[in-house]
Formats: structure tokens, C-alpha cells, sequence
């Protein structure tokens, strides 16, 4: 961290928290004195190169099927922009600025990792980008995931370059006009640098790190929500007891399974019900939490992994690389591909299976919440006057329809592949489209939690005046600050976006654990 908590880059792997912090909060970027030895160490091999008339693949041959066409020195400026331009196809709606925020510090840490072979010029501009708060116009969709995020991260060039769209000071505007508002010298690229711009898996990245931001937040609060319910359903908290998770020691359900002991202390329901309850186990939506909660945790954890090790990852290509003591004569280029997107790909795919079986969980216990015929003596559809009112009904079927579009969407992109490049680029990761997908997911779990908390605090106003748990009752009364009682049948539309939006700001972050 450099001063006054600017964020120093040097390729070094990103936490989420920090990648969140510059996308959302705008903290402030610059490179660490110590790495611009590599970059311009890493430069002066390009332009080695160029000078000794070698043929170099990104260097001074043209790209994909084209690269066994050598480029004359003269046309290798040309070559930069025309790369550039060209790839620009992105369609669809733009990004979120967030998420191109994301791409600018992800595309500036992986060149200053010094294996890319650009000025630093290129860096500086990036970087002056995101502190000015310019944000390029990047289509959503257009990226097969290799060689990399070729149209969303040329679209991202361009701007550089003061051609295409930002959005600035809440306006989309031309580039060139946002760069010359704010001094900055519209970049005239030379040899490799359109190519290290473009190879590279920072838009599936930043979607994809962002979202997990959210799915980790949300994760932990559907321990919260099934506190809630088991509590209104009169469940028992024995499931959760440490032996049990002792013998099956998998970290999440361990972590999982603690939170909710934590969350269900001191509860005055469930002492009512203690010695003289007949039944003898919950169902699995209750009973199975630690296991099923604990699992997506995991799998988070596990992505969170791949995200961070990206971030600070060479993901270009052709890659530099100097000799142990970083003489520049000792330099070695090699051809790879780095900028595949399966790591992430897979990884994202795994998230988005994970948030759809926690929303499935949840769903099943909104249901228990409301069905007259499983839901412990509550009333039926948690209304006030059953049959005149329709009470959370059809909240349940939001909860379901909700689920069902992201059980379509947890169909794994990574898993297609369509070649692309007259067959050079032969097999291709689809990454972006699992980051996209991942995205809308999480949108559609956080609606689920509110559903259910919502849901929750209904069933636990019915199990007055007896108290839930300390915690419980603490998050129950902030939902209540939300959303009132349902005494009669209302709009429920705007309760539901409310308690999103809550959950999406931090309201409840106080209970994650």
C-alpha cells in the first residue's frame, strides 16, 4: 500500500477486497518505484528486436492465422491501431463503470509485472484513465475467452488511444474529448503493444471478481436467513453441534455450522419446544445447512484462489522474460498461451453452481415457511386472514421463478468451445460468458435471501411473544426497519428490491462470519 492508501502495483496477485476497493470505492492507483526496472528492462528486448530485423511472433508478424505474415518496420505502428480497431467488436450493453474499473487496475498490475514489453507510457495512461475516473465503453458480450477478452479489452484500448466512448463526470462521451478535458496525451502505440493491450483475461476477470465479491457476502447471510427460519419453524439447533462436524471436518460446514450455533444462542422458541416436541428430525432444508451452506463456501474459497493468482498473472502473449539478474541481453521471448480463460472459466462455472444450490436450499425453506400443511402450526401463507388475504404466496413463486432462470444459467459455459481465427484459435474458453452468468446469479440470490428473510420475520411475528435468538432478533428487527408486518395483502414488489438493496450495501454484513 503506498501513501495515504494508494494501492501500488507491481503484478503482484490482488486480494478481492482490493480489486472491490478500486472498482467501487475509486481508491487511488499508481505503480511501485521497484517494478518499472522489469518494464522498461522488458521493452528494450522489443525493441532489440525490431532493430535486429528478427521475426518475432506480436513483434512484427500479424496475428492469428496471419502470423507467418512479417510486417516491414514502417507499418508496425499501423499495425498496433489497425489490431486495435479492429478487434473493437464487441456488442450488447456496455459494462457497468465498476466492472471496467476493475479491467483498467487488472490490464495495468499484469504490465507491470515487466513480461509484457510495453512503455511505461502505456501503464501511466491506463492509470490515468481510472484515477480521472474515465471509464471506456466496453460491450458486454464478444469475448470467446482466448486469445484472452479480445473485444471487450480492445475497447478498453481504444480508449487509450482518445477513439471510441467513455463514460465521464455521468455522461457517455467521445474519448478524445474526456482525455483532453483532463490532460491526457491520447496514446500512439508502437511495436507489441496493441497485442499485450488485448491478450489477456481481465474482463472475465473483473466481472468475475466483483460478482464473487457479492456471492461471498451473500453466502454468509443464507446462514443468517436459515436462522431465521428455522427459529419461525420451531427447528432445533442439534444438527449443528460441534461433534458432528468434527467427523466430517470440511472447513465451510465446520465455519458454516459454527456461524449458525453462534446465530440460534439464547432463544426463548426454541426452550419452549426443548422436552416435549414429538418429532425427531427437521427436514434437510434445515437439518442439512452446515453441509450444503458449508459446500458453497468452499467452492468460493476455491475461486476466490483463481481470481487472485490471476491477478497477478502474465496472461499475454508472446511473454519476456530476462535473465536471473535481469540483463537485458540475457532476454528470452516465448509464445504460450497464458491468456486461456479456463482457470477461470471453470472456476466462475463452479461458483455459479454453488449460488444456484443455495438458492434452491433457501427456496425450499420459504416454502416450508408458507405451506398450511408443513409449516408448524404457522398460518397458512403467513396471513393475517387466510383466504381474504393471499399473504406471501406469490412471493414464494418470485423465489421460484428466480431460481429457475438461475438453474438455466448454471449450465456451464466452459464446457462449449467454438473455434474461431480460421481454426488457429481452436479451442477457447467462453470464460466471460461464465462471468456474466455468475453475475446474474448472485443478482438473483440476493433477491431469494430477501424473499426469505422477509419470509422469516413474518413467520417469527407469529411466534410472539416467545424471543428467537439474540442474533435472530437483532436481524429481524432490522428487516422490520425495512419491511413492516404484512397485516393485510400489499404491493410486494418494492419490499423485495428494498431488502435487496440492504443486503447489497452492507446492512446486514454485521452478521457474516
Amino acid at each position: 500500500m503506498g501513501p495515504q492508501g494508494i494501492l501500488e502495483l507491481s503484478g503482484q496477485p490482488l486480494k478481492i477486497e482490493e480489486i472491490a476497493s478500486v472498482a467501487h470505492r475509486k481508491r487511488k492507483v499508481a505503480v511501485a518505484k521497484d517494478a518499472w526496472r522489469k518494464v522498461n528492462a522488458s521493452r528494450s528486448i522489443v525493441e532489440g528486436v525490431i532493430t535486429s530485423g528478427e521475426t518475432t511472433y506480436g513483434i512484427n508478424t500479424g496475428f492469428g492465422k496471419l502470423a507467418d505474415v512479417r510486417i516491414a518496420d514502417e507499418d508496425l505502428k499501423a499495425l498496433q491501431h489497425n489490431l486495435v480497431r479492429s478487434h473493437a467488436s464487441g456488442v450488447g450493453e456496455a459494462l457497468p463503470e465498476p466492472e471496467t474499473r476493475a479491467m483498467l487496475l487488472l490490464r495495468a498490475n499484469v504490465l507491470a509485472k515487466g513480461h509484457s514489453g510495453v512503455r511505461p507510457v502505456v501503464i501511466e495512461t491506463l492509470l490515468s484513465l481510472l484515477n480521472h475516473e474515465i471509464h471506456p465503453v466496453v460491450p458486454s458480450r464478444g469475448s470467446v475467452g482466448a486469445s484472452g477478452d479480445l473485444a471487450p479489452l480492445a475497447h478498453l484500448a481504444l480508449a487509450l488511444m482518445g477513439e471510441g466512448e467513455v463514460f465521464y463526470q455521468g455522461k457517455r462521451t467521445r474519448a478524445c474529448c474526456a482525455l483532453k478535458e483532463e490532460g491526457i496525451s491520447p496514446l500512439a502505440l508502437e511495436a507489441k503493444e496493441g497485442l499485450a493491450l488485448l491478450n489477456g483475461t481481465q474482463a472475465m476477470a473483473a466481472v468475475g471478481a466483483l460478482a464473487l465479491d457479492r456471492a461471498q457476502r451473500v453466502t454468509l447471510l443464507f446462514d443468517l436467513a436459515g436462522a431465521m427460519s428455522l427459529e419461525a419453524l420451531r427447528g432445533t439447533p442439534t444438527p449443528f453441534d460441534e461433534r458432528i462436524h468434527a467427523v466430517r471436518p470440511h472447513s465451510g460446514q465446520v465455519q458454516a455450522a459454527a456461524h449458525l450455533r453462534y446465530l440460534l444462542q439464547d432463544s426463548e422458541i426454541r426452550e419452549s419446544h426443548r422436552h416435549n416436541d414429538p418429532r425427531v428430525q427437521d427436514a434437510y432444508c434445515l437439518r442439512c445447512m452446515p453441509q450444503v451452506h458449508g459446500a458453497a463456501r468452499g467452492v468460493l474459497a476455491h475461486v476466490r484462489e483463481v481470481i487472485e493468482t490471476e491477478a497477478g498473472s502474465a496472461t499475454d502473449n508472446p511473454l519476456i522474460f530476462l535473465d536471473e539478474n535481469g540483463i537485458v541481453s540475457g532476454g528470452t521471448i516465448l509464445s504460450g498461451g497464458n491468456f486461456h480463460g479456463a482457470p477461470l472459466a471453470l472456476a466462475l462455472d463452479y461458483a455459479a453452481i454453488a449460488l444456484t444450490d443455495l438458492m434452491s436450499i433457501s427456496e425450499r425453506r420459504i416454502d416450508r415457511l408458507i405451506n398450511p400443511d408443513i409449516n408448524e402450526g404457522l398460518p397458512p401463507f403467513l396471513s393475517d386472514t387466510p383466504g381474504v388475504s393471499s399473504g406471501l404466496m406469490i412471493a414464494h413463486v418470485a423465489a421460484a421463478a428466480l431460481l429457475n432462470e438461475a438453474k438455466v444459467l448454471a449450465h456451464p459455459a466452459s464446457v462449449d468451445s467454438v473455434p474461431t481465427s480460421g481454426g488457429k484459435e481452436d479451442h477457447v474458453s467462453m470464460g466471460m460468458t461464465s462471468a456474466l452468468k455468475l453475475r446474474q446469479i448472485v443478482e438473483n440470490a440476493e433477491r431469494v435471501l430477501a424473499i426469505e428473510m422477509m419470509t422469516a420475520a413474518q413467520g417469527l411475528d407469529y411466534r410472539l411473544p416467545l424471543k428467537p435468538a439474540r442474533e435472530v432478533a437483532k436481524a429481524k428487527a432490522v428487516v422490520r426497519n425495512c419491511v413492516p408486518h404484512l397485516k393485510e395483502d400489499r404491493v410486494l414488489s418494492g419490499d423485495i428490491e428494498k431488502l435487496t438493496a440492504e443486503i447489497q450495501s452492507g446492512t446486514f454484513d454485521v452478521w457474516r462470519n
